[in-house]
Order: C-alpha cells, then sequence, then structure tokens
C-alpha cells in the first residue's frame, strides 16, 4: 500500500490527519480499565484488554472521518507479549475499519537486523513452504541515523509488498536541536538526512501522485524548517508530529502540504485520545469526545490549507 492509497484516503475525507493509538492506561476512562480487572486481575492482560477496548471504541468513532491511525509500538512493548499480542489485534482492527495504519516502530539497526525488523513489520517470514506476514503494517517509522544499512531493507520489502516508509529527518522533541542543528561541514545534520532521504526515496517507484516510497518524519514544532524541507524534498511525503499537545498549530503544519494540500499527514494523539478528560464526563463521553477533537482539528487544518 503506498503513499498515493494515503493521499487518496485523505482526498476523500478532505483531512489530512493520523489519530495516534498511543495508549497509557492513563489515558483510558476508569470505567473500562475496572472491568477488564475485574475479570483478570491487575494484571498486564488487564491493562492490554483495556486498552484495546479504548483503542476499538477510539476507532469505531473516527473512521469515517480520519483516514489513517498511528499505533506507537512502545506503549504496547511496556505489557509484554500481551501487548504486542494486542498489538496486532489492534492493526486487524484498524485494517478491518478502513484505515491506513503506519506502525511507529522507529526502527535503526544493521542490515541484518533491520532486515528481520522490517519481515516482522511490512514483509513475510518464510515457515517451511509458506511466507507468513508479522503485523503487516502498511507503513512504519524508521531512524536513519546508523545509516542506509538502516534503511535497504525495510524499502526492499517496501517495494515488494506496495508499502512504504517515514524516514526521521526533523524530529519534534525539544533536545532535537542538541545533534539534529549540528553543522555538518556546511549543512546542518537534519538536512543532511533530507538529502539521504531524498536520495533513498529515488531508488523505489513513484505513484501517481508524484511520491516516492521514502517518507519524511518532520515536526510542526519548528515551521520554517518545515518550510525548508517541503522545498528540498517534493517528492517526499510527509509524516508531521508535534500538532497540539506539542505546541503545533494549524498555521505551523500548512508548509508541509503543496499548492494542492497534498503530501503531508499530520499527526495527533493525545489530542485526540485524552479529549474525554476535558469533558467532566469521567469518561463515558471518551468516543464522542475523540470525534469531535479530531473533528476540530480536521477544520483547522482545512482553514489554511485547502485540501484538492
Amino acid at each position: 500500500m503506498s503513499f498515493d492509497t494515503l493521499q487518496e484516503k485523505i482526498r476523500a475525507m478532505k483531512n489530512p490527519t493520523v489519530a495516534g493509538l498511543d495508549a497509557r492506561l492513563d489515558y483510558v476512562p476508569s470505567h473500562i480499565t475496572q472491568k477488564y480487572i475485574e475479570e483478570y486481575g491487575q494484571t498486564r492482560k488487564a491493562a492490554a484488554e483495556a486498552i484495546y477496548a479504548f483503542n476499538c471504541g477510539l476507532m469505531d468513532a473516527l473512521s469515517d472521518i480520519v483516514p489513517a491511525v498511528k499505533p506507537q509500538a512502545a506503549y504496547y512493548e511496556n505489557l509484554g507479549w500481551e501487548g504486542m499480542e494486542m498489538l496486532e489485534r489492534t492493526i486487524r482492527y484498524a485494517k478491518k475499519k478502513g484505515f491506513f495504519v503506519i506502525a511507529d516502530i522507529k526502527r535503526g539497526d544493521i542490515g541484518s537486523t533491520a532486515a528481520a525488523y522490517s519481515e516482522g513489520w511490512l514483509g513475510k517470514t518464510k515457515v517451511g513452504d509458506e511466507l507468513l506476514p508479522g503485523f503487516d503494517a502498511d507503513c512504519v517509522t524508521l531512524n536513519g541515523y546508523m545509516g542506509s544499512d538502516a534503511i535497504k531493507p525495510f524499502l526492499k520489502d517496501a517495494e515488494a509488498e506496495d508499502k512504504c516508509v517515514f524516514a526521521l529527518v526533523r524530529t519534534s522533541n525539544p533536545s532535537a536541536i542538541e545533534l539534529q542543528d549540528m553543522v555538518a561541514g556546511d549543512r546542518v545534520v537534519y538536512k543532511v538526512m533530507a538529502e539521504l532521504v531524498d536520495r533513498w526515496g529515488k531508488t523505489t517507484s513513484v505513484g501517481q501522485y508524484g511520491y516516492n516510497r521514502v517518507g519524511a518524519v518532520t515536526g510542526a514544532t519548528y515551521p520554517s524548517d518545515l518550510r525548508q524541507l517541503r522545498k528540498m524534498l517534493p517528492h517526499t511525503f510527509f509524516l508531521v508530529p508535534g500538532y497540539g499537545a506539542q505546541g503545533g498549530t494549524a498555521e505551523d503544519v500548512h508548509y508541509a502540504f503543496d499548492r494542492y494540500g497534498r503530501g503531508a499527514i499530520v499527526n495527533s494523539s493525545r489530542g485526540i485520545m485524552c479529549a474525554w478528560k476535558k469533558t467532566g464526563h469521567d469518561g463515558v463521553d471518551y468516543a464522542a469526545a475523540a470525534r469531535d477533537a479530531a473533528l476540530e482539528m480536521r477544520e483547522a487544518i482545512r482553514a489554511v490549507t485547502p485540501i484538492l
């Protein structure tokens, strides 16, 4: 599934946003958590089932207005194998509901290890005569700061399976400047990474909207850098974190799009997941609150970025 599919979903819904599924247990309303603690005790199983129920409720509420979801692997790994099994179920449910699934894994390791990661998340693993998918995401996030060895195995599987990747370029966290703003020769480090992303992308096929299979993670909290990167990378699809809770605004993220409002998707996690905490109804209305927050975000972005 290439960026063409994602762009088509965005255009159909007139909504260039992705909802993060990054739930810690304290993001889940107490009535859901208590139900599973009563059934399974104070266990990882109870936590996993509570988060899964929360995820499904969110996806039910958002499936007709939000084109994509982004489960962050860390919030599943911290619950051991029960959490990882629940992540696989979450991805299956997301696909059933019609979402484009971006697995936020930020993997980046040497070639043989990267190949194994890629098999698990994008490709297939051979068992006897069978080739079996693992988590089967449509797209993954990657950390390319170990160089091409960490990326190329994913590009091979992305091409074979018609999928895609996002590589970290300019991240939204405050301490990103400690490395990404350092000068390397006559360039800053994040622009060196942008050039690598452009080079990797040129080894892959290009879709009908003009984007190759290697996207870039470009944070909303640095809008001037975002504007420069859009000019540098005209054939690169952007994943834009940092909206809402981290301080990014609709005016900031509009720099990520081309003149047709294409080529980017903006993430919100806590702003949607935890919207119920502002309503005063103890989370009974969490699905409706998430939907309202997603619609508000959509309208804010559309006010400054027409989606054609």
